[in-house]
């Protein structure tokens, strides 16, 4: 396992391809170019998210990332994993391997609860390795889908990360809650207590931005930055 870098970019985009133009792994119907997907990902990256590869004898078989499950801010402890393998290697762990990394990071970064969201019910081979890891089924989304001339379900699957106790405040001033986490002493004297993590955190400097600058735009309401889901 290693983190995935732009030169991999070409080949996790032939694999995401595969899945969107013959599976109903994800519900996108036209495969994102190259471009759209070095965008998304230092997206991701960006937030501080891992983005892995699993590599065999130095080719890349599959990748497993996760991210924000939404944006609103009480969400930040909660993310929302993907996880695409090649079609001639399928079967062969690397969807298991990778997802165990992106767990074990999410974890240490001070995620609570990961999500997946499994399309079509009959898709048992997504469904056993979320289970293989821990999750649980949790809830059936009939037909909310429509693919390849047909309704497509989502299983919704959920694995707590850790024990959901309530995490500890940021030492930093209520009206600041947005506050970069590097931007004060008193947070930064808070952090030797253990991991905290704000909202600043999980989004990312660049995310975090954009989050401020619409939040301004809409007059202090909810930001209007819409999730894409990969």
């Amino acid at each position: 396992m290693r983190d995935a870098r732009a030169e991999d970019m070409p080949v996790l985009q032939a694999i995401y391809a595969h899945h969107v133009l013959h599976s109903v792994a994800t519900f996108e119907e036209v495969p994102p170019d190259l471009a759209e997907m070095h965008r998304r990902r230092e997206e991701i990256v960006a937030r501080g998210f891992p983005y892995v590869v699993a590599e065999h004898d130095g080719v890349v078989e599959g990748y497993a990332y996760c991210n924000s499950f939404r944006l609103r801010s009480a969400y930040r402890y909660t993310v929302e994993d993907s996880v695409y393998v090649a079609p001639d290697a399928v079967g062969k762990g690397f969807g298991r391997a990778a997802m165990r990394e992106v767990i074990g990071r999410a974890t240490a970064l001070g995620m609570r609860q990961m999500v997946a969201v499994t399309g079509d019910s009959p898709n048992s081979a997504s469904i056993r390795m979320h289970e293989s890891l821990g999750f649980h089924r949790e809830a059936v989304l009939h037909a909310v889908g429509f693919k390849f001339g047909r309704w497509v379900d989502g299983v919704i699957m959920q694995l707590a990360l850790a024990r959901a106790t309530a995490p500890r405040r940021c030492a930093r001033p209520r009206h600041r809650r947005f506050r970069s986490a590097r931007s004060s002493n008193s947070h930064e004297k808070s952090q030797k207590k253990g991991p905290c993590v704000c909202t600043a955190q999980v989004l990312g400097g660049n995310a975090h931005e954009a989050f401020m600058r619409e939040k301004a735009l809409s007059g202090g309401q909810d930001s209007l930055i819409s999730q894409r889901n990969i």
